[in-house]
């Protein structure tokens, strides 16, 4: 992919869109630098790839937070343009990542859901 270029592949064109999430969550006052710089060393595709198995990253918290998961790298995965880019297996981390989030957000941000207690007979 040329420097500057937006490309019409695929891969040229979700290596854009990865770089636009910073620049909407930045005009949300949240500056995801380090996923930025992630996405400009690897590729937009493979930091994806990489990323969506990584536990712990705040990116998709804070965006529910602001009520803005349309701008996280998971919902842009699943954008029927992009889909063919990543395995099932991704798609499916995405979707559940997405889902969980919305759950949590929803519940108060509660991160577990209480079991049934089963009591053992004495």
């Amino acid at each position: 992919m040329k420097r500057g270029s937006t490309g019409s592949r695929p891969e040229d064109q979700f290596h854009q869109a990865m770089l636009a999430l910073y620049d909407a969550c930045a005009a949300l006052g949240f500056r995801p630098v380090l996923f930025r710089r992630y996405v400009i060393l690897n590729g937009g595709v493979a930091a994806a790839k990489e990323l969506i198995f990584k536990p712990g990253t705040t990116g998709l918290e804070r965006l529910v937070d602001l009520g803005r998961t349309e701008l996280s790298m998971e919902a842009t995965m699943l954008q029927p343009d992009f889909q063919a880019l990543f395995s099932h297996d991704e798609l499916k981390e995405a979707r559940q990542r997405l889902a969980n989030a919305n759950r949590s957000r929803s519940r108060g941000r509660l991160t577990a859901q209480p079991t049934e207690r089963q009591t053992k007979p004495d």
